[in-house]
């Protein structure tokens, strides 16, 4: 038997989310492609990188950087564009919002949506009953004027995943279980060590069709009254949208053989959307959903010598974290193997026609979607930024053919259907190359498994292996700036980052709270074939030399964070950054969205401005027209330690006992009116 010493720590608990993410993040590129991290470290150890507060880990990793605090790190605390007392960094049962704001709940899992929803019942869930009610975890948020209003529009919002532990009443417990090693107990002090851990009941089609009803986007009209703000449950435009709505595949790989399935001969019926985490605004006033994760709603097993086999395991599916293959074939892989070449798009909603059937946009390409923010190019083409998120895979940029035209929506309406996707190759000299997914270019050919543009889209991420893109850290949003014609990319982390990548520049060879990129495209031009690209942040306490943390040294013990994930820039071009990970554990707090200076001597400083209650995720930070709203998303609180419905980390945030912890939205103003931060 396996013996543990008086000083071995207890085993870690893990959250069934830590759990899900894990199998989620699988890690599937086994490219020879070079990573950020070699790119990184060949760049910085060729140059000069002693520039403010980013020479910290280059002079030494037994100096703290908060020790080093210079006349000119204090003339970027008092030049940072952001004007608002810290919020103190920590964890606890509710959420914080700087001095002088209102932080006030708009929306919450089980709210009603229209005028004849029925009143939310946790103890008695119908799948007919959520379809009418606000969905589950709510992620991304967009916010699209109405007439121009910046006070009255239309509220969209991706519903990402479930957690059934602490969504379903009597369905989830705690227990014990031996831990194991080699298969025999383990010891400590002659007894065998045991572990508890939140075990999940049967699943039912009741709690399946649940869970699904749960899925995929509200489209909601709301309205600012007497400062604040409210949904209006009898708007026109309102709007859930499912993993069973009816929507449809447009583009290159429509009614392909490799989307075909038997319930679907055509390949252009789909039903559903799943795993949409961020996403983006058109300029023409479309809401954009972006699937991820969707790999893990798949169950079953499918032959190695499959055609699909390879692109699916590059994929990491089947992942098996549903159940719902056990109660519809479609998610099972073994009787329909194509059904999961219908998910992993971006999916095109017309808010304005509430009866209108939502378009995956092929042409966009398939992978674990990561937002689809979009600009107008000088040219009018319209150019959109995605990740796809999983350690080492890939940074994408999609221009349209066609120029956007602002004087006819109806013009735009299949703009995203005819266009070229590229994927980034980041080079030691910091320049950067976006290289064309076009079939018949390069390597994509038919000698090398690529057919047609169809196949060259379904396999994305093997034509990104193909073209040898860089391999990245978890890349998440992607946020272009048309302010600074600035592009900035959230990578959340990484810790299968090898010890042989190490220099005096970049430290970590276990790069656990990840860094944020700039792109600077040319000439303004966000269709460029050319850019160049800096490291702005790497993440983590700076207080701990070996970190290698690189904020300004201007930066309080509150404004550092770890693991960006989402990001917002308001309007007057400044970034704010919402992150994922953050934990008593890890760093001391919990998540939250950072004000970040990008410009000028205060770059590199941050600021905490809202934090959420213990065991949540802060996603979806969007503004309004005006910046004086800021719309942020409150995802899976209370999914901390051993959390399950009856026993949840907090019950925020109605703080009853008779109400479960439910995700929501918060508006956040500011007292007295005015812009935010």
């Amino acid at each position: 038997m396996e013996h543990l010493s008086q000083t071995d720590a207890a085993p870690e608990i893990k959250t069934l989310t830590d759990r899900r993410e894990e199998l989620e993040d699988v890690g599937q590129n086994c490219s020879t492609n070079p990573t950020m991290g070699d790119i990184i470290n060949t760049r910085f150890s060729r140059r000069s990188f002693m520039r403010g507060s980013l020479a910290v880990a280059a002079i030494s990793t037994t100096v703290s950087p908060l020790a080093l605090l210079t006349a000119e790190d204090a003339r970027a605390e008092s030049l940072s564009s952001f004007d608002f007392k810290e919020v103190e960094a920590g964890v606890d049962q509710t959420h914080h919002v700087a001095e002088g704001y209102d932080a006030d709940i708009l929306l919450r899992w089980g709210d009603k949506l229209f005028a004849d929803s029925p009143d939310f019942d946790p103890l008695k869930q119908t799948a007919a009953a959520q379809e009418k009610l606000f969905g589950y975890n709510n992620d991304y948020i967009g916010f699209i004027p109405l007439e121009g209003n910046p006070d009255h529009g239309l509220l969209v919002v991706n519903h990402e995943y479930t957690n059934a532990e602490i969504m379903f009443p009597k369905f989830a417990s705690v227990v014990k279980e031996k831990v194991m090693k080699d298969g025999k107990p383990v010891l400590k002090d002659g007894k065998e060590v045991e572990e508890e851990k939140v075990q999940l009941g049967e699943y039912t089609k009741d709690l399946v069709d649940i869970e699904m009803a749960a899925h995929g986007g509200t489209v909601i009209e709301i309205r600012k009254v007497d400062g604040r703000w409210k949904p209006v449950l009898d708007g026109k435009y309102n709007r859930r949208l499912t993993a069973t709505t009816e929507m449809q595949l447009s583009g290159p790989v429509a009614g392909h053989a490799r989307v075909q399935t038997p319930s679907d001969p055509t390949g252009r019926k789909v039903f559903g959307t799943i795993n949409n985490c961020a996403g983006g605004v058109t300029a023409w006033g479309t809401y954009l959903m972006a699937e991820e994760n969707f790999n893990g709603y798949f169950g079953g097993e499918i032959a190695e010598d499959h055609p699909e086999f390879k692109q699916l395991k590059r994929l990491g599916a089947p992942g098996g974290q549903y159940e719902w293959a056990s109660f519809y074939d479609r998610f099972d892989v073994s009787k329909e193997p194509t059904e999961p070449n219908r998910f992993g798009w971006i999916v095109e909603v017309d808010v304005m026609d509430p009866t209108s059937v939502p378009k995956k946009r092929t042409a966009i390409g398939r992978f674990k979607h990561e937002g689809c923010e979009s600009i107008v190019n000088k040219d009018g083409r319209v150019v959109l930024y995605t990740g796809d998120d999983e350690r080492f895979d890939y940074v994408y940029k999609f221009v349209t053919k066609a120029a956007f035209n602002p004087d006819d929506r109806a013009a735009n309406m299949d703009i995203l259907d005819d266009g070229t996707l590229y994927v980034a190759k980041f080079l030691a000299d910091g320049t950067l190359e976006w290289l064309p997914l076009i079939h018949g270019e390069g390597p994509l050919t038919a000698a090398n498994g690529f057919a047609s543009q169809a196949d060259v889209l379904i396999n994305t991420r093997l034509a990104s292996d193909a073209l040898g893109a860089t391999k990245m850290d978890r890349p998440e949003d992607i946020q272009p700036n048309p302010k600074t014609g600035k592009v900035y990319v959230m990578l959340t982390n990484n810790t299968k980052r090898k010890d042989d990548q190490l220099d005096a520049a970049n430290p970590r060879a276990d790069n656990a709270f990840g860094h944020i990129i700039e792109i600077t495209e040319t000439d303004g031009d966000y269709a460029s074939t050319k850019s160049k690209w800096d490291v702005l942040l790497k993440c983590g306490d700076p207080s701990i030399a070996e970190v290698g943390a690189s904020f300004s040294t201007a930066t309080t013990k509150n404004g550092w964070f770890g693991m960006p994930d989402n990001c917002a820039i308001d309007a007057d071009g400044r970034l704010w950054v919402a992150t994922d990970g953050n934990n008593e554990k890890d760093t001391g707090r919990t998540d939250g969205i950072w004000a970040v200076d990008t410009e000028g001597a205060a770059r590199g400083t941050s600021k905490l401005f809202f934090r959420v209650p213990v065991g949540a995720e802060m996603c979806g930070p969007s503004f309004n027209p005006t910046s004086d709203t800021f719309f942020v998303s409150v995802q899976h609180p209370g999914d901390a330690g051993l959390a399950i419905y009856e026993a949840p980390a907090t019950r925020w945030p109605d703080f009853k006992d008779d109400m479960p912890v439910r995700p929501a939205v918060v508006t956040i103003t500011k007292q007295g009116g005015g812009r935010i931060g």
